[in-house]
């Protein structure tokens, strides 16, 4: 040891630990996508795609406003062109390699004209397309090349002089079949021979893989089915075993659901929507003439709120106006709804929707558990929404301190440290109050020798003012004061 003499500096750790915060609103979205059209077809099958922009998406998974055959492209024009909303995770459950999501088209004959061939079969898989000069095959890239055309056909051009002889080219190919995919697609699960994960079940890569707590999980066109709809319920609580999350489900506007909105608690019952982590929705809502399962818009519209409040989602989507142009159903008949509708039958048994009132505004605060739960924070969307995001903040920042020792240091640590976390989120106003303490009696001396400490956080999110109501009385002293 050195000997010492005059001054010197050392450095202990903060005492206090800095918040880690996780994204109440990133969004992973589960469905189809025209792949034939994306940079590599065979790889965007079952695999989360994290997307920052429009062109990401067009790239990993392709575009197409066939919104009805490629359900995925709905969420990633509702987020980057409506809402301009980003990142966004897209998990495409068509897979190239399944015989039943493909077609194989027979050889065909396709005339060259001018160098060029317009080959007109739908949805095709470029690299599976096999082109022949009589019985010569041609090699692409070199002898032509292929690329989809505006109206979905193949256009081919012939590049060598072999190949620009050919007055015909023989062609084989095979195209995406998005009328194969069913739900239990959607749902997948785990081969238990390959462990390999398909479908909801994808969810799980998401932390792994990004580092992204995923905040909404959604699958617009799909979540109208009971069976996936049960999935999507079961995977918002203790993902990782430890996350909680959200949903945005879908009451099927068709008759199979509601075609009128007095029959919407008996298809939300139907459903089996019950869910303390999410609401429900009817009908469907259109930009022009592009219809959306509302889900995918109601994300993008929830996100955008949580953006502008500096991602905290304490602020219900209630009353906001929604980027859209009108409401309608499967088949495009327009729905009109008035307050008293939209109250007494739709909020009133937790359903939410969309009422023009100096524009198209989103309308509802109830989750899907009401009103068969009245607790405030299981009922409104809003305060569930903050209870999870705080909850899922908690883990991220404190997944350091496990395995330290058990000591009173490190308890003090994380009650001071989440209580000024908690004074921050008061003086900001995104809660009444908000207070960790360690309890004695929350803590007996079994579970503390077993390395388990417990402390109790008391948290009061503010309800959206859901009535204002105005006492309105006739003043008869005025009226005595003029004569008077």
């Amino acid at each position: 040891m050195s000997y010492l003499h005059g001054a010197g500096n050392s450095e202990a750790a903060t005492s206090l630990t800095t918040p880690t915060t996780s994204s109440a609103g990133l969004q992973v979205i589960f469905g189809t996508a025209p792949i034939h059209l994306a940079k590599d077809p065979y790889k965007a099958a079952n695999t989360p795609k994290l997307c920052y922009s429009f062109a990401e998406c067009q790239e990993a998974l392709g575009y197409s406003d066939d919104f009805e055959n490629f359900t995925l492209c709905q969420s990633m024009d509702a987020n980057f062109r409506v809402y301009n909303n980003s990142p966004i995770v897209l998990v495409n459950v068509l897979d190239p390699n399944k015989a039943a999501h493909t077609t194989e088209n027979a050889e065909e004959t396709v005339t060259v004209t001018g160098g060029m061939a317009t080959y007109t079969k739908q949805y095709v898989l470029l690299p599976s397309l096999v082109v022949k000069n009589d019985a010569t095959p041609l090699a692409a890239d070199v002898d032509y090349t292929a690329v989809h055309d505006d109206d979905g056909n193949v256009t081919i051009v012939l590049l060598s002089t072999t190949a620009k002889a050919a007055t015909a080219l023989k062609i084989t190919s095979k195209s995406i079949k998005p009328s194969g995919v069913t739900k239990t697609d959607v749902v997948g699960g785990v081969n238990s021979s390959t462990n390999e994960e398909t479908g909801l079940e994808i969810i799980r890569q998401v932390y792994p893989k990004f580092g992204l707590v995923p905040g909404l999980i959604i699958a617009p066109g799909w979540s109208q089915d009971a069976t996936v709809a049960a999935a999507l319920q079961a995977k918002v609580e203790q993902l990782n075993g430890c996350f909680d999350l959200n949903t945005i489900l879908d009451i099927p506007a068709n008759s199979d659901g509601a075609t009128v909105y007095t029959d919407c608690k008996q298809a939300k019952e139907k459903q089996g929507f019950s869910t303390n982590h999410g609401i429900c929705l009817w009908p469907r809502v259109l930009v022009g003439e592009k219809k959306y399962y509302f889900s995918a818009m109601a994300a993008a519209h929830t996100v955008w709120l949580d953006t502008s409040n500096d991602g905290v989602p304490y602020e219900s989507p209630s009353n906001k106006s929604l980027r859209i142009t009108g409401l309608c159903l499967d088949d495009g008949t327009e729905v009109l709804l008035d307050k008293q509708q939209a109250d007494d039958v739709l909020g009133a048994n937790g359903i939410c929707t969309a009422i023009n009132v100096n524009g198209l505004k989103f309308w509802g605060n109830n989750t899907c558990a009401y009103p068969s739960t009245t607790d405030t924070k299981d009922r409104f969307w809003c305060v569930r929404r903050f209870f999870d995001w705080d909850g899922n903040n908690f883990i991220l920042t404190y997944f350091q301190k496990v395995d330290k020792p058990e000591n009173r240091r490190l308890v003090q640590d994380i009650v001071d440290s989440t209580n000024i976390t908690g004074s921050g989120y008061v003086a900001r106003g995104y809660c009444a109050g908000y207070n960790m303490k360690f309890l004695e009696d929350e803590n007996p001396t079994t579970e503390l020798l077993a390395g388990h400490l417990t402390v109790h956080t008391y948290m009061a999110p503010f309800v959206p003012t859901e009535y204002i109501h105005n006492i309105r009385e006739y003043d008869t002293d005025a009226l005595s004061t003029i004569f008077s």
